[in-house]
């Protein structure tokens, strides 16, 4: 039965259904948008934890250390991400499904499903922690010249003390700004790694996956096609206002 201009919308099925496999999309999209979203806030944090651990500790030490993390930071950024995730996907998957997954613990990971999330993530996360460092060593250098941290040296604080006690909470202002500009930045970025075929396989729904195999029937159901397409839109656009909204907010001269 064709399901004509609509894809299928009625009251049974609000969003449509998939052509060929007649799943319904409402429960497709919110799967995808759970994965999506999933990969995107894992790598997020993972992203932060180590750029703000490497920002506070090249900001804070200076010297060859601050030059040994800068190197480090622009030899990372001279890697081309997509090309790196596009020639290591199916050795790397692979290995965490043969081999990690024999680890302790991780046998979740036998799984080609979870085994792809987990590349996906690690990708993101190794080449997203420098934009990271940076903005956090650029406020520590400004921190550690303050009065609260000499009086802790002179009280004879540890390293790890002045680092996560006395200039971690002074820097949660740019983190959660960083945090909710990144998230969009990571979905948006895991839609187009699973539309160019590296990232989660169908069945298992993905917004970008949805997406690559909507492209066989943008005229035949040209629904089908803009749907996961807004879904993945209005995601976006919702996470960058609210990282808007709270960059105003934590720093309201920022606009000026």
């Amino acid at each position: 039965m064709p399901l004509g201009k609509l894809g299928g919308i009625d009251g049974s099925h609000w969003l449509g259904v998939e052509p060929g496999t007649g799943r319904d999309m409402l429960a497709r999209l919110m799967l995808a948008l759970t994965w999506s979203l999933g990969i995107a806030l894992t790598a997020t944090l993972i992203t932060v934890v180590i750029g703000v651990v490497m920002g506070i500790i090249s900001g804070f030490s200076g010297g060859i250390v601050d030059n040994t993390v800068g190197r480090f930071i622009d030899l990372t950024l001279s890697f081309p991400q997509t090309m790196m995730l596009l020639a290591l996907s199916s050795p790397a998957v692979l290995l965490l499904r043969t081999k990690v997954s024999e680890w302790p613990g991780l046998g979740l990971l036998s799984d080609p499903d979870r085994a792809s999330g987990l590349y996906v993530i690690i990708i993101l996360a190794v080449f997203g922690w420098p934009p990271v460092a940076r903005v956090v060593r650029g406020q520590v250098l400004s921190i550690r010249e303050r009065e609260f941290i000499e009086a802790a040296k002179l009280i004879g604080a540890s390293r790890s003390r002045l680092y996560f006690r006395e200039v971690l909470p002074n820097l949660w202002a740019p983190i959660l700004v960083y945090t909710t500009l990144l998230v969009p930045a990571y979905i948006s970025a895991e839609a187009a790694f699973s539309f160019l075929g590296v990232g989660i396989k169908p069945p298992t729904p993905t917004l970008g996956n949805i997406l690559a195999d909507s492209v066989n029937y943008t005229s035949a159901v040209p629904i089908f096609f803009f749907m996961p397409g807004i879904v993945l839109a209005l995601t976006v656009v919702v996470f960058n206002l609210v990282g808007d909204g709270a960059r105003d907010a934590l720093d309201p001269k920022a606009h000026r």
